[in-house]
């Protein structure tokens, strides 16, 4: 069975970045789908400008007919704070057989050790590290228990992912897209409209636009 790629977020809101990644990381790595899921109530972060339904409402609208990406609400759903363990838990739960691959930032998977129960997270999936612009991965700064999770699980070549059920780390390169929701959302604040046109799923600007979001909150992150 293919590996399922997640991907988590506040897409706050969800722009061409994310989209791209998604495909581009699917493709690399011959993954079923990625799944979007969107954050409730994220842990590591101040709470989100649009409401939940709204950043679910913008996902949906940004890879509606996008194959080989989709959404799951479990996390909006869910009660509490919006940790990946049991996330991951859930989709193992439901198809046992299927592995999964958790996508995640170079900043994100340096910062795991602040993550709820992280250690569990190579027991329930392979984490797949990709590079932001200005976010180059450096296993030297890696905090040591982390360091010690990278220096045994890393895997040169994807095809270390379909021989194992769950954790490996293996990193893809992939296009830079110097793109970011909250400068976004900054522009948006100021009424600088046009400049994020480029930005954004023509279907989540005119969201955004008939919602009136993101109009008042320049700093918000």
């Amino acid at each position: 069975m293919k590996l399922l790629g997640i991907l988590g977020g506040t897409f706050d809101p969800v722009h061409w970045g994310h989209v791209e990644l998604a495909r581009e990381v699917r493709a690399a790595l011959g993954l079923s789908a990625v799944r979007f899921v969107p954050a409730g109530d994220p842990p590591h972060r101040a709470a989100p400008v649009a409401t939940a339904a709204h950043r679910l409402a913008m996902v949906e609208l940004a890879i509606e007919g996008v194959e080989g990406l989709e959404v799951d609400a479990r996390e909006i759903a869910r009660s509490g704070r919006s940790y990946t363990v049991p996330t991951l838990e859930d989709l193992r739960a439901e198809t046992p057989a299927r592995p999964l691959a958790l996508i995640v930032g170079a900043d994100a998977f340096a910062g795991l050790p602040t993550w709820h129960r992280w250690t569990e997270l190579f027991a329930l999936a392979h984490l797949v590290v990709v590079a932001r612009p200005g976010h180059m991965l450096d296993p030297a700064t890696l905090a040591p228990p982390l360091a010690a999770e990278w220096a045994a699980r890393l895997a040169g070549d994807a095809e270390a992912l379909a021989q194992a059920g769950s954790g490996r780390i293996f990193v893809q390169p992939i296009t830079p897209r110097p793109v970011s929701a909250s400068a976004i959302r900054a522009e948006l604040a100021a009424g600088h409209r046009d400049a994020v046109r480029s930005l954004l799923p023509p279907a989540v600007l005119a969201y955004i636009d008939r919602n009136q979001l993101y109009r008042s909150h320049p700093d918000a992150t």
